[in-house]
């Protein structure tokens, strides 16, 4: 799943997004750089509005070989062809989330910065583990996960380890021996510079 030289990239969606005006940007994004999936994150609630997106930008990154996982919602991944789902409270729904969308589905689970929650996320059946954030982050419950997590999940454990949340260029080129992946969100969408030469200068101190 991992390339076992440089971590892959891994994006996500603002919450709030224009749906017609986003879908144009992921699909640049998208044939611009090797990504690796891509995760709908939605602040709204409301099946509708989270079912129009995914039908959106399914398309999007399907016709591009993308997977695209959406955050919390499993029923709609089943509903709307998704290919999977990413868990915010670490292993509780897990077994849960793979009986409904089968042994093929993407079931990832953010473990904030917890060795032994992500461990029993792993052994529920989670395919990725995801830890965070890795600076000070007001929106976060938790402390930064340390260096030291990383590397001892890339030691110890064969499961894909995700790295997420307040991620500096300079942390990045610190963790990229240890983890699998970069989940980018606001890091790239919300740069000043715009999204394409944020993931490229992030991917200048990765590779």
């Amino acid at each position: 799943m991992a390339d076992p030289e440089h971590p892959q990239i891994y994006l996500i969606t603002p919450p709030q997004f224009e749906l017609s005006a986003f879908s144009s940007e992921l699909s640049r994004m998208l044939d611009s750089f090797a990504v690796a999936c891509v995760r709908l994150r939605c602040a709204s609630e409301a099946a509708a509005d989270i079912g129009r997106a995914a039908d959106n930008l399914r398309e999007v990154c399907h016709t591009r070989d993308v997977p695209l996982v959406v955050e919390n919602h499993g029923k709609i991944a089943s509903v709307h062809g998704l290919d999977g789902v990413h868990l915010t409270d670490g292993p509780r729904q897990v077994r849960d989330m793979r009986k409904l969308l089968g042994d093929d589905a993407i079931v990832g689970s953010f473990c904030e910065n917890s060795r032994h929650i992500g461990m029993a996320a792993g052994e529920a059946g989670a395919d990725y583990i995801a830890f965070g954030p890795l600076a000070e982050n007001p929106l976060s419950v938790s402390d930064p996960v340390d260096f030291d997590t990383f590397e001892w999940w890339s030691e110890m454990i064969e499961i894909p380890v995700v790295a997420e949340g307040a991620i500096s260029l300079d942390l990045a080129a610190q963790l990229a021996p240890v983890t699998d992946f970069f989940a980018f969100g606001p890091e790239v969408w919300s740069a000043e510079n715009g999204p394409d030469a944020a993931l490229k200068a992030y991917l200048e101190r990765i590779m």
